[in-house]
């Protein structure tokens, strides 16, 4: 097994920005929603019991795909979305407006490891693809915890770090093979800072959740499900 190797906590350059939004998220945005979308019905979370539109947390957002992604779907909510790199946010807020959603998602910029939200602040808690970037993870995971309210849906999907070296350069062919340099050196360094599925089971009963909300769902992701206990 590959050991962790760290990767940058914040991607905070125009050019790491830039390169990050130009590369093609949408199919993997679509997955991202569907998948939300199905494992909450699943879940048995009640939306129809809220009287005001549902608070939804994404944290990590950077260029606010998902939250756009989302607010599309036929769905009730406000979206906090939140991120510690200044010009992930700039560009985030460039496509929500394009996308003419300024008055259904916030982007504000928040550490992930203390967010200065109250307990139980949220309905639900989202996040793709920033526990790679913590180096300890857990205080993350905590927090995102924390801001959600007992009886809320907690969704949390990132990178699959491979076995080895061979196995990250087939992802990296076979999912950024059209994109440049640097563009594939991102995603390879993200690679090799991610987490496996029995690292994530161990990080999750250690904050008191059962190991099997945990689960593997593509050849280089892992998600976790789950509703707060009440």
């Amino acid at each position: 097994m590959l050991p962790r190797t760290l990767e940058p906590e914040v991607m905070d350059t125009r050019e790491e920005a830039v390169d990050y939004d130009s590369m093609d998220h949408s199919g993997v945005n679509r997955v991202f929603v569907d998948d939300l979308l199905t494992a909450n019905q699943a879940a048995g979370f009640d939306a129809d019991s809220l009287t005001e539109p549902l608070r939804i947390l994404d944290v990590g957002t950077g260029t606010a795909q998902i939250p756009i992604e989302l607010c599309r779907r036929p769905i009730d909510c406000d979206v906090w979305a939140i991120d510690l790199a200044v010009e992930m946010l700039l560009l985030a807020e460039q496509n929500v407006r394009e996308a003419a959603l300024d008055g259904r998602i916030l982007l504000e910029q928040e550490d992930a490891k203390a967010m200065e939200y109250s307990d139980s602040d949220f309905d639900w808690v989202i996040s793709n693809s920033i526990v790679h970037h913590i180096p300890e993870p857990e205080s993350s995971l905590r927090d995102m915890l924390r801001v959600l309210r007992p009886g809320g849906f907690f969704f949390v999907r990132d990178l699959l770090r491979p076995e080895t070296d061979d196995e990250v350069e087939a992802i990296v062919s076979t999912y950024a093979g059209s994109e440049n340099e640097h563009q594939q050196q991102l995603f390879r360094q993200s690679l090799h800072a991610a987490l496996t599925v029995d690292e994530m089971r161990a990080l999750m009963s250690s904050l008191g959740w059962s190991g099997d909300c945990v689960s593997q769902n593509s050849d280089r992701h892992w998600t976790v499900v789950g509703v707060k206990p009440e």
